[in-house]
């Protein structure tokens, strides 16, 4: 139930301490203070950063002082406030008494707390991590400072809606996103340290390297989310209520993603196609960029990058065309006319094929007697797909046409004749006046 009168009364009282603050002198000179405090910290670290140079200062050192330089004089502000705020409040407790220098105590530990803060959250290199965590625990910090820490979290604990067998508070959501938050990223940082390892290993292929790190990040992350719900004391029997819910949901809503999952895992551990491979799925050709557990993403070579989800590896046909090596057929037909002698045909043109780079193994073979020339069909393996296919066909096309020009091989083309019926219009002259 919600304690309105409990949180009524400690707003009344905080109230009344305000007011009675307010109508002290000592109150408006500790604010002064504080405010002269913070200005001359402001100007005096602006005039010592603008004079010192923080890597020619640190060159050489090792790493964790010039790390601790750095912060130091991004922080340089917050130390001289600190510094400046902690002999005032000295100078006042010994000449006032601790009664009237309350507010400098107040000021010097935020200050000191969030220094310290700063220092502990240095290693993490994620500035949005940085500044939630430094954030949170400082907020916390205060609240502990002040002494209103645990009235707080008993006003937050108060106020609740039950769930079944699970009571849902504030306080409860605060500790299960913070928490969550810092599990999720400890286990991020755990899931690339293992996949680092696991790439750097060249006994697996990398088909089952990308199985075996998504299985480690998926498995670091349910794991991360139980012991953030036993932490707060959410037991997961009382949630036994929304898998109801959630199985209707993976039944409609979310078949596909199901889908597309599943498929991955199939498609990695099956090992039909990996990074690297050239594929053609539908209208899709290019080189398997990376594979995800939702999705492939297949290169054009031109800078379009085809996302294809995983089921339709699954359910469509596909052509991979680097499955078992990377030795790939390149077929060229071309024509000529019955005056050439094929086998001069097949003969120059295996020539130039093997003559162009990356063409291994050329051959040619007469294929059909057509309605206007010989039909030939010349073949060649490369065995560097990836590195396109259309431009060595276009090499090869090129050099053939040269040679064909040298030797005097025509390439027939229709002809075709013209009939008109009729009487053709009487022709009509034009004078020229002139």
């Amino acid at each position: 139930m919600m304690n309105w009168n409990k949180i009524d009364g400690l707003l009344q009282t905080a109230i009344r301490l305000v007011g009675a603050e307010f109508m002290s002198p000592w109150f408006y000179l500790q604010i002064g203070l504080i405010v002269a405090a913070a200005g001359i910290a402001y100007a005096a670290s602006a005039a010592v950063r603008a004079r010192t140079d923080v890597s020619s200062l640190a060159m050489g050192w090792p790493a964790p002082l010039r790390l601790f330089i750095r912060i130091l004089m991004r922080s340089l502000t917050t130390v001289i406030f600190a510094l400046l705020v902690g002999i005032a409040r000295v100078v006042m407790t010994a000449s006032t008494g601790p009664s009237r220098s309350y507010l400098l105590a107040i000021a010097a530990s935020l200050a000191t707390a969030w220094l310290i803060i700063r220092f502990a959250t240095s290693f993490i290199r994620n500035e949005f991590v940085v500044r939630m965590i430094s954030i949170s625990a400082w907020v916390i910090a205060a609240l502990s400072i002040v002494g209103l820490l645990k009235p707080t979290t008993d006003a937050l604990d108060s106020i609740g809606i039950d769930l079944g067998g699970l009571r849902l508070t504030p306080l409860l959501i605060i500790k299960l996103l913070v928490l969550l938050a810092i599990t999720l990223w400890i286990a991020n940082l755990i899931s690339n340290f293992i996949e680092g390892r696991i790439k750097q290993s060249h006994d697996l292929t990398p088909s089952v390297q990308v199985l075996l790190t998504k299985l480690v990040r998926l498995i670091l992350m349910v794991l991360a989310v139980a012991l953030v719900m036993g932490a707060v004391g959410i037991n997961l029997a009382a949630l036994a209520v929304f898998s109801g819910a959630v199985g209707v949901g993976v039944g409609f809503g979310l078949q596909k993603i199901v889908a597309n999952f599943v498929s991955g895992v199939i498609l990695l551990a099956d090992k039909s196609v990996k990074p690297g491979d050239l594929v053609t799925i539908g209208d899709s050709f290019g080189r398997i960029n990376t594979m995800n557990t939702r999705y492939i993403s297949v290169a054009a070579g031109d800078g379009r990058e085809f996302l294809i989800p995983n089921e339709d590896l699954i359910t469509q046909k596909v052509v991979n065309w680097t499955y078992t090596d990377k030795d790939t057929l390149v077929k060229v037909p071309f024509s000529t006319n019955y005056d050439a002698d094929p086998r001069l045909v097949c003969k120059l043109a295996v020539d130039v094929a093997s003559a162009t780079d990356r063409v291994k193994k050329a051959g040619c073979q007469i294929s059909e007697f057509a309605e206007y020339g010989m039909r030939f069909s010349l073949t060649f393996w490369i065995n560097d797909p990836y590195a396109g296919m259309d431009n060595v066909k276009s090499d090869v096309m090129m050099a053939l046409w040269d040679a064909f020009k040298r030797e005097g091989i025509r390439v027939p083309y229709p002809v075709r004749d013209i009939r008109v019926r009729g009487t053709l219009p009487a022709e009509v002259t034009i004078e020229n006046p002139s």
